[in-house]
């Protein structure tokens, strides 16, 4: 695990992950789907690309037509693939998304997928080592136990490079038990130098309510700065001692898939420009808000000329 190859042209921001392929309903009264693309880290790391950054993702396919699929997209995307490994023996995993009173719901086909296959000694080190952040979610953790132990892995080898390390806590009950899954996020939380929680999720996994004691939890557990997601309320975000609330942005939502990755991948995408936290998080905070004016997790993410040019003319009202 020597130092990565200067030359080489790494991505500065580099996610880890599972990729899936979305079937989105558009209409809930009409029996069809949208047919688009999914997984948290991917959309992320897209999110990302279309800000102008330089991403890459690690992760394992199916050698199947939706992961040929996959590689057209992250082609397009300017997403590098040196990480992606096909898998003959496995599955590219698939989801459904279904919309109704309470919002959208997901149903999945991912138990064996490829990318659950993952195992630490399979790792892309010289990529994983290259990078300036890697992202990471508690999808990639929960997915399996190699996974999580892959996740684990990647975090060691950036920490010893030098680099950071965001975390997204994206809790899945229907993956792991609430117990297992709050160890593993406290302990990647303590690695972590950027933590990106929902709220829905932070009240599962600290049994906390009021946004304010969450983040303490989060510093508490060793979090170096902490963005909580609110949603259309916009974000309570602080680091080193200080912490400040944005507001949401007025826009004609239909489809919140997918937002709160969009807003991890541009809120690194500007950390690592040179923005300020602040800054990051308006921006990411607004990238986020357009995202859900589309459906599926990935068509509507915004490039940054869009987002430049929706804060340039928004007053930032709540929704």
């Amino acid at each position: 695990m020597g130092a990565p190859d200067a030359t080489a042209n790494y991505p500065e921001i580099l996610a880890l992950g599972e990729p899936m392929i979305e079937f989105n309903q558009v209409d809930p009264s009409v029996p069809n789907f949208l047919q688009g693309f999914g997984g948290d880290t991917s959309n992320a790391a897209i999110a990302a690309a279309r800000q102008g950054a330089r991403v890459g993702y690690v992760t394992r396919i199916g050698a199947d037509a939706f992961g040929d699929l996959l590689l057209d997209l992250w082609a397009r995307e300017n997403v590098d693939t040196r990480g992606v490994v096909r898998d003959p023996a496995a599955h590219t995993a698939v989801y459904f998304v279904t919309h109704g009173p309470k919002g959208h719901a997901f149903s999945y086909l991912r138990a064996g997928s490829a990318a659950s296959r993952m195992t630490p000694e399979q790792l892309p080190i010289s990529v994983i080592r290259g990078c300036k952040w890697l992202h990471v979610s508690g999808i990639s953790q929960a997915i399996s136990s190699s996974a999580c132990d892959s996740v684990f892995a990647a975090i060691r080898s950036v920490r010893e490079a030098g680099a950071k390390v965001s975390f997204d806590s994206n809790l899945r009950l229907s993956l792991w038990p609430l117990d297992r899954a709050r160890a593993v996020i406290r302990a990647t939380v303590g690695l972590s130098d950027l933590f990106l929680p929902s709220v829905e999720d932070a009240r599962e996994f600290s049994g906390l309510s009021d946004p304010d004691a969450i983040l303490d939890w989060c510093f508490e557990a060793g979090a170096r700065m902490v963005v909580l997601k609110l949603g259309s309320e916009g974000a309570l975000y602080g680091a080193a001692g200080t912490r400040d609330r944005i507001a949401g942005n007025a826009v004609r939502a239909v489809d919140a898939t997918g937002a709160g990755d969009c807003f991890a991948g541009a809120l690194l995408a500007r950390l690592l420009a040179g923005d300020a936290l602040p800054a990051a998080v308006r921006y990411a905070n607004a990238a986020a808000a357009l995202t859900t004016t589309g459906y599926g997790a990935v068509a509507p993410i915004p490039d940054r000329d869009r987002v430049r040019n929706f804060l340039a003319n928004s007053d930032g009202a709540s929704t």
